[in-house]
């Protein structure tokens, strides 16, 4: 299974990046598909979550300004970040855990500018 994570950048406070996750090996619609970010000095925090039947969940800190979503055919999953804020820059990571294993992308940078 391999991930292939793009879509980071630089964007001004209050701007949006969508964020892109292609999978090959396995279906991003059998499986939980998470976000994840570090900033530099921190440990890894979850930040999204897309299960097999599409329910999602997100840390507090997101909520309401990003949206996890996928695209079946594509076998991509998404993240659209929307009001960005200082605080959210870091690499984004996304994540496939299957019945055989959990798999990371290599992860996109995302810096936002104040």
């Amino acid at each position: 299974v391999q991930l292939q994570a793009s879509g980071g950048g630089l964007v001004q406070a209050g701007g949006s990046l969508r964020l892109s996750c292609e999978a090959s090996g396995s279906a991003v619609s059998l499986n939980t598909m998470s976000w994840h970010r570090q900033a530099p000095g921190k440990q890894r925090e979850w930040v999204a979550t897309i299960t097999s039947d599409s329910n999602t969940a997100y840390v507090n800190s997101v909520k309401g300004r990003f949206t996890i979503s996928r695209d079946d055919a594509k076998n991509t999953v998404y993240l659209q970040m929307n009001s960005l804020k200082s605080e959210d820059s870091a690499v984004y990571y996304c994540r496939i855990r299957t019945t055989w294993g959990t798999y990371w992308g290599q992860g996109t940078l995302v810096t936002v500018s104040s």
